[in-house]
């Protein structure tokens, strides 16, 4: 006899669903991504998706920060988070320069950072009025811009590192690489895992569990770009195995770090979850925290090693 969902425990129910939720989002980013891949270098959809991310992400970390004498206002840091991430695509859409992307790429996005930057402390010079929250709300939100705007612009920036037709290979292999470690540390950490890893910060993690990270990071990184480079392109040759190690071992260990800085946040502000957004996973912060941590060491990654031997 098949238990209703009702009569399972809690934690069967819970896991029940967040595979359920985890199929939908993957099949449904995977597909519009593979429709982005076909639409050209432009990369239209990816916008979008980052786009609603950015305000998103800058929603839940506003509300996240709003305690004690932090008051950052959603409305100035979710522009700013907006233009950094339409300033990323300047160059893709062909305006400036149209030659293969490089470390100059950075520049607009740099730029765009800079100058929220300077119109963030410049509404907190017209609005002050007395001493008290000034520079920690503005330090509230220049936090914010960094770690949801430009840091999810760096990871967007993937999409073209490695020459446009390889844009969702490059963007899959992170994905692939951090959350395959996820799935080694929480799967190795129950079984063997009895000395946490910080007690303090994530009660949950074990040093078993990062080992599995690591593992499971590297094998999985090597599998996706062994056998998917001549999915996307039959001339193209597969990764060199030390470097797709390489790289599995970095994603798996900054992404680790990037989960325990997201549950920095999280602790410090007396939060659980980013935000109630769903129910066994928590907010978008909390889906996204290794991925956009990581965006900009895989981004230095492919920038500085070898990795496209098809370019």
């Amino acid at each position: 006899m098949v238990e209703s969902p009702e009569q399972l425990p809690p934690k069967s129910r819970n896991l029940r669903w967040r595979l359920l939720i985890s199929a939908i989002l993957i099949s449904t980013l995977g597909g519009l991504f593979y429709l982005d891949h076909w639409i050209g270098r432009s990369a239209p959809i990816l916008l979008l998706v980052c786009l609603f991310l950015a305000v998103r992400g800058t929603y839940e970390m506003s509300g996240l920060l709003k305690t004690r004498s932090f008051q950052p206002r959603f409305g100035l840091v979710a522009s700013g988070t907006i233009a950094i991430i339409l300033a990323t695509w300047l160059k893709p859409l062909g305006i400036g320069e149209t030659h293969m992307v490089d470390l100059s790429y950075l520049g607009p996005t740099m730029l765009a950072f800079s100058l929220v930057v300077m119109g963030l402390f410049m509404v907190s010079a017209l609005k002050f009025r007395e001493p008290g929250k000034t520079m920690e709300s503005l330090s509230a939100e220049i936090l914010i811009l960094v770690y949801v705007g430009v840091f999810l612009s760096m990871t967007a920036q993937l999409r073209w590192v490695a020459g446009p037709d390889a844009g969702y290979l490059v963007l899959g292999s992170l994905i692939v690489a951090t959350k395959g470690g996820d799935v080694g540390a929480y799967t190795l950490g129950k079984l063997l895992g009895r000395k946490k890893l910080n007690p303090f910060l994530s009660p949950g993690k074990t040093w078993w569990g990062a080992r599995g990270a690591l593992i499971t990071s590297a094998l999985f990184s090597w599998l996706w770009l062994t056998y998917m480079p001549p999915v996307f392109d039959p001339s193209w040759e597969p990764v060199p195995w030390p470097l797709a190690l390489l790289y599995g071992i970095a994603v798996g260990i900054v992404g680790m770090v990037g989960d325990l800085c997201e549950s920095l946040i999280k602790r410090d502000v007396g939060k659980k979850d980013s935000a109630a957004l769903m129910p066994g996973f928590g907010g978008i912060l909390d889906i996204l925290d290794s991925v956009l941590y990581t965006g900009p060491a895989a981004y230095l990654f492919w920038s500085l090693f070898p990795m496209a031997s098809w370019r």
